[in-house]
Formats: C-alpha cells, sequence, structure tokens
C-alpha cells in the first residue's frame, strides 16, 4: 500500500504540488516576466509580502492571496511560518507561486526557502526576477557600472537577520574596494552605515542617491553625498522600500535627468 492510502476508505495519496519561487521585478507591472506573469493566473495560492507593489498585487484575485509580509501591530510574519505553510499547501497538491519583489534569490530568502523544500520533498522551480538592485538605480538614471566611474559593484543588505551577534558586512572592505555599492533596505540604518564608510576612508564628498519605491507610481530620488545624506533623507522624508546607491556613478543622474523619463512617468523628484 502507497504512503497516504487508506485500505476501505476510497482515499489514494496526493501527489505534491509545485512551488515556484518567483520574482515579481522592481513593482512595475510592465517589468514583470511573462513566465512570472503566467504562473501567478495559474496559481491556486500566491503568497506574498508587500514588495511587489500594489499594481501588481492589485491584479491577483483576492480569494488566492495570502499575505506573509507584515502583520498588524507592525509584526512581521516569522520566515518558519512562510516554510511550513509553502509545505502544507504543496502536500494538499496545490500549484503555489512564493511572490517576491525583485529576484527571488537577492536578499529575498529564496535560499532558505529553497533548502526547506528540497528537505520536505517538495518539488520547487526559480523564476527569477529584474532585481531592484540593479533596476532602481537604473530607473533613476544611474548605472550601477560605467567604464568612466565604476568597474565593480557591491550588494550589500542593510537588514541583516537580528539574531546575529555582529555584522556580516565588512564596511572597511567595501570602502577599500571602490566602485559602487549598493544597499537594499537601509533607509533606518543610513546613519550607521554611512558613518562606517567615513571612519574607512571613503571621502564625505563621494555622490549618493537614495531611491524610494523605484518604478512605482510614488517613486522618488533624493541625492546628496556621504557627508549630506542622512540630512536629505530626512528632509526628504524618504521610506523603505528604498535603495542606497553610493559611489560616483551616483552623480550621473544629475547629468542625464533632464531627459530621463523614467520618474516623470511614474514619480516625482524628492
Amino acid at each position: 500500500m502507497s504512503e497516504g492510502e487508506s485500505e476501505g476508505d476510497g482515499r489514494e495519496s496526493t501527489e505534491p504540488g509545485t512551488v515556484y519561487l518567483v520574482g515579481s521585478g522592481p513593482g512595475d507591472p510592465d517589468l514583470m516576466t511573462v513566465k512570472a506573469a503566467r504562473l501567478i493566473e495559474s496559481a491556486d495560492v500566491v503568497l506574498h509580502d508587500k514588495l511587489p507593489g500594489p499594481e501588481i498585487l492589485g491584479e491577483i484575485p483576492e480569494a488566492k492571496r495570502e499575505d506573509v509580509g507584515k502583520r498588524a501591530g507592525g509584526e512581521w510574519t516569522p520566515q518558519e511560518y512562510t516554510n511550513r505553510r509553502l509545505v502544507e499547501l504543496a502536500r494538499e497538491g496545490k500549484s503555489v507561486v512564493r511572490l517576491k519583489g525583485g529576484d527571488p534569490f537577492v536578499f529575498g530568502r529564496g535560499g532558505e526557502e529553497a533548502e526547506h523544500l528540497a528537505e520536505a520533498g517538495i518539488p520547487f522551480e526559480v523564476v527569477p526576477g529584474v532585481t531592484s538592485a540593479i533596476a532602481g538605480p537604473a530607473v533613476a538614471g544611474i548605472p550601477v557600472t560605467h567604464r568612466d566611474h565604476a568597474s565593480s559593484v557591491s550588494f550589500v543588505t542593510g537588514h541583516e537577520d537580528p539574531t546575529k551577534e555582529e555584522s556580516a558586512v565588512d564596511w572597511d572592505a567595501l570602502a577599500a574596494t571602490g566602485g559602487t555599492i549598493v544597499v537594499l533596505m537601509g533607509v533606518g540604518k543610513l546613519p550607521a552605515y554611512t558613518a562606517e564608510l567615513r571612519d574607512a576612508g571613503l571621502d564625505g564628498d563621494t555622490p549618493v542617491a537614495l531611491v524610494e519605491r523605484a518604478t512605482w507610481p510614488e517613486m522618488r530620488v533624493a541625492t546628496g553625498t556621504l557627508d549630506t545624506i542622512v540630512e536629505v533623507r530626512d528632509e526628504a522624508e524618504i521610506e523603505p522600500p528604498a535603495i542606497t546607491v553610493i559611489g560616483d556613478v551616483a552623480a550621473t543622474r544629475d547629468r542625464v535627468v533632464e531627459f530621463l523619463r523614467n520618474d516623470r512617468e511614474r514619480g516625482e523628484e524628492a
């Protein structure tokens, strides 16, 4: 008798459904991949947080959406719950989309979820998305690499696992490496890491840009330097989700913004 069958009750085991770890891109529905859109439409259940953005989430029928992001009272759904829920739904035979902003494997916990699904014997597929780490600066007129300014780029999280005893980000090494530093989810800790970079020897005049809600209708951009960007953030009231771009490429925006149409179509200058 196969596992899950009960003799005499007529029930048969159910093959597990597939979980799709899907990147929705930075938020503009037009920047979502064709495959992502197709899987969302055909899925039985979509587990999401707020990062895909209101336009994308608004197109998904409420009956098949489950919010595993921020909850009432400012609490966040624990990752352990999301992991368990993915397995539960798949074991019911459902096709499950785990929808993430940007790319699922760029600070999206997609790697953790993939490992958990594999350990539970659940088939899964990864559907890459346009990462906001590149798309966010790009739509603000900022290339993360540029032959004249930066031959390397480092992607850093500004929101590490709070259970860590100390940060895994070596700001001294980043300052010494040069090139572009892109910080995701780092608006709240901006004063801390800009100070770390200055202490590590990065010039206070280094250009910095903040891109809030990149490609969303309410996208905003604010620019300054390593010395001034915290004050700029506060005056412009920049809030998450936002991306911080540190390096000479951030000044490129000033040279192209007059002719840049991305944020004129979808948002306003801060």
